[in-house]
């Protein structure tokens, strides 16, 4: 163990272990109205903290079921960028900001109802209970 860790005592660690989880917002269902470019901006921020699949409907009319996994913002809406996958394609995709007239929460949050205390919970039961070797895995995704 490093110096630098010694100077701290077992209850530090175990409260700095204990940090209060974040907040998601419920966005399952959810069609944001995008009156404008700081509404599509702000609706698009959301879909990629999403943990779910997003609908796009393009002005070509054109629909994309998407997991949206990065984006690129800049000055403009033709300048900013989603990428995402879909599931009929392998690859990676991207489309402009400014070709996205619609946007649907429309995949499960896979994340719903799970909360980082809900977790500690769970770990401080099974350690109390006199469990060795806790290892707390993530639910299937079905």
């Amino acid at each position: 163990m490093t110096a630098e860790l010694k100077k701290y005592t077992r209850e530090q660690v175990e409260a700095l272990e204990l940090a209060p989880g974040f907040a998601h917002e419920q966005l399952e269902g959810l069609v944001p109205e995008l009156a404008g470019e700081e509404d599509l901006r702000q609706a698009l921020e959301q879909a990629f903290d999403y943990r779910g699949d997003v609908t796009l409907t393009l002005k070509n009319g054109e629909r994309i079921e998407a997991y949206i996994f990065n984006r690129i913002t800049g000055a403009s809406l033709a300048d900013s960028y989603l990428q995402y996958f879909t599931p009929k394609a392998p690859e990676k995709r991207k489309v402009s900001y400014a070709d996205i007239a619609r946007l649907e929460f429309t995949g499960k949050d896979r994340a719903a109802g799970k909360h980082w205390e809900d977790w500690v919970k769970a770990y401080n039961e099974k350690k109390a209970a006199g469990e060795k070797n806790i290892a707390l895995a993530p639910d299937a995704l079905e």
